[in-house]
């Protein structure tokens, strides 16, 4: 039986770069007043050693655990199955890595699960937590708050009694339905339908009011109410065309609503784009690109907006570890919140 190698010890990089025990953990802790040639002199030393820090250790010396909650408001079938926050945790995961910090992934789905992520906050087990898909309603800002973590929102709050205490990371929802409207308007077509998504989150109510600033006159029976997914671009297609049998134009709220109102217009023998136009928004390449035809989309920088979640709760941790700062990228007027720029992209449905 092999035996087990000792791990190199703190002492043994100090003798390694001749210096102190002392300098050796203000190097390894981040801390300041070592010489740049010193510091140079005890990184080398950790990287001939394999020299790993005790994480408990350095706990107690940092006040951090180089660890970050992702909260999601969601259950795990709904993230695991939906590409849209597969690139959103791509983007939170390069940057968390790049700056040595761990994801510590917590799904909501009851009451049991928000009790249990509210204790896991307040716990002490990470620095900081990045919460997206917030619900009208949602308990998590309270519990958040409760537990007394930096955090960063990923999408624009419905609540107003934080003001600016509130870091967000949002894309221009309402601007890119705007343009996705227009864009139909343009090709000529006057029956334009609108299959929302959940109206309790901020995302979907921007993009129907985005819809209502370009169609302000339209017949309300146009907006039909879906929920993100294909099956609810499906029953909101169906009930569009049982209503108005003539529309010749749909924006769906996201991609996956879009492929399935297509599969609708097919099964009812419309002709897409030349009976009915239809845009989508969000631009997940893998729903875009394979839909039947291709999708004209309002596209979002997905994995962007993760990455720079995490950015600016680093930033809050500690200035020197991201370099990213809010003022590099378009802000919400009079709030800390980062607003994304939206596109649009066209294919062959519109």
């Amino acid at each position: 039986m092999s035996e087990t190698v000792p791990r190199p010890t703190l002492e043994a990089v100090a003798e390694r770069a001749g210096v102190s025990r002392a300098t050796v953990s203000r190097v390894v802790n981040g801390a300041h007043g070592v010489r740049d040639a010193l510091a140079d002199r005890v990184r080398r030393a950790v990287e001939e050693l394999g020299y790993v820090p005790n994480q408990a250790a350095r706990s107690l010396v940092t006040r951090r655990h180089d660890a970050v909650a992702v909260v999601a408001a969601e259950p795990e079938t709904r993230v695991f199955a939906d590409p849209y926050f597969a690139q959103q945790l791509r983007g939170i995961s390069k940057e968390l890595t790049a700056h040595d910090n761990q994801l510590v992934l917590l799904l909501t789905e009851g009451r049991e699960d928000h009790a249990r992520v509210g204790r896991y906050l307040a716990g002490g087990h990470v620095d900081g937590a990045l919460v997206f898909s917030l619900h009208l309603h949602d308990p998590l800002p309270g519990l958040v708050r409760g537990a007394g973590v930096p955090t960063v929102f990923g999408g624009r709050p419905d609540w107003e009694d934080d003001g600016d205490d509130v870091v967000y990371v949002d894309s221009d929802n309402r601007g890119g339905a705007r343009a996705a409207v227009r864009h139909l308007a343009g090709l000529g077509r006057t029956r334009i339908a609108h299959i929302t998504g959940p109206l309790d989150q901020t995302s979907a109510a921007d993009r129907l009011a985005g819809f209502r600033d370009v169609r302000a006159g339209a017949d309300p029976g146009l907006v039909a109410h879906g929920d993100f997914t294909p099956g609810g671009g499906e029953r909101a297609m169906r009930e569009l065309l049982d209503r108005y049998p003539d529309l010749d134009a749909v924006f769906a709220a996201n991609d996956l609503t879009a492929a399935g109102a297509l599969r609708v217009l097919r099964e009812r023998g419309r002709r897409v784009p030349d009976d009915v136009a239809v845009v989508g928004f969000d631009d997940m390449l893998p729903v875009a690109e394979q839909t039947d035809p291709p999708l004209t989309t309002v596209r979002q920088d997905i994995e962007e907006m993760g990455r720079l979640m995490a950015r600016l709760l680093l930033r809050g941790l500690d200035p020197r570890a991201a370099d990213a700062t809010p003022e590099t990228v378009p802000t919400a007027p009079g709030t800390p919140g980062v607003i994304l720029p939206t596109t649009l992209v066209r294919r062959a449905s519109a």
